[in-house]
């Protein structure tokens, strides 16, 4: 039976313990995954300190069927402008000459380039994997913009749309409203995920394309509540990751299902 919505993200944990085998899915119930309450931190088996959830995002393209809803949704939480698209669908064209869609987001990289050209330290990665950026620090010199191989980055030319006085204190994680000269981008909804809820672009999409991962538990979920132990998905599915070659190390995955080849991309 699906889960609510609201659940979604709380079962990740409870789920693991089906998906995951043998003494590690006990050992992520002791951790916390019962109720969805969890530790900001555990110690790893190495006793290192590591986080709770390590979050990443699974696309199937099978299922996409290019309304851009995700877009819509993610443009009107963000109060973004109608050019600014953190999450943008691009219809591509296969090497077998057929057309699909492809959602893109920011990739999250475990090697972000755009985190290391910042002068000021301005993009940063937080305790669970997401890159943010600091608007109070950032000067708009744009070198992230150039550095980022996914053209997921925004400069803010002019004052960003205007939302309810309830929003004046924006944040890395919900930075809204977004501030004119300073670069924006996908943050993959971390204000809502800390709630228990889906990420905008999750949420809005009818087809249940979009999975937001948790990459501890290995655990994967979309709108429907439809849940996959994830490194399983991804091998039986296709899956592969945009621009690999570049060494970035992205968090999104994307599923082909027929093992299409896009033109002038390197696909694994």
């Amino acid at each position: 039976m699906a889960l609510s919505r609201r659940e979604v993200l709380q079962a990740l944990g409870a789920a693991a313990l089906f998906l995951v085998t043998g003494e590690a899915g006990r050992a992520l119930m002791r951790r916390g995954g019962r109720g969805g309450t969890t530790a900001s931190a555990t110690d790893s088996a190495d006793g290192h300190e590591t986080t709770e959830r390590q979050w990443a995002a699974v696309i199937d393209l099978r299922r996409c069927d290019g309304c851009r809803y995700c877009t819509e949704a993610c443009q009107s939480t963000h109060y973004l402008p109608k050019e600014m698209e953190w999450i943008k669908v691009y219809e591509v064209e296969a090497e077998n000459g057929n057309q699909f869609f492809m959602p893109r987001l920011c990739m999250q990289c475990e090697n972000p380039p755009c985190l290391k050209v910042c002068p000021v330290a301005a993009t940063y990665k937080n305790s669970e994997g997401v890159i943010l950026v600091n608007q109070d620090r950032c000067i708009g010199c744009r070198l992230c913009m150039a550095a980022c191989p996914y053209e997921a980055r925004y400069f803010n030319f002019r004052k960003p749309p205007q939302p309810p006085d309830g929003f004046q204190q924006p944040m890395p994680e919900f930075p809204v409203p977004q501030r004119l000269g300073t670069v924006g981008k996908c943050v993959l909804c971390v204000h809502y995920i800390k709630e228990g809820r889906l990420p905008a672009c999750v949420e809005a999409c009818r087809m249940d394309a979009i999975y937001i991962a948790d990459l501890n538990t290995r655990v994967m979920t979309n709108r429907s509540g439809e849940t996959y132990e994830m490194s399983r998905y991804l091998r039986e599915n296709d899956a592969f990751r945009l621009k690999e070659e570049m060494n970035t190390s992205p968090r999104v995955w994307y599923v082909a299902g027929h093992g299409q080849r896009l033109k002038g991309e390197r696909w694994s």
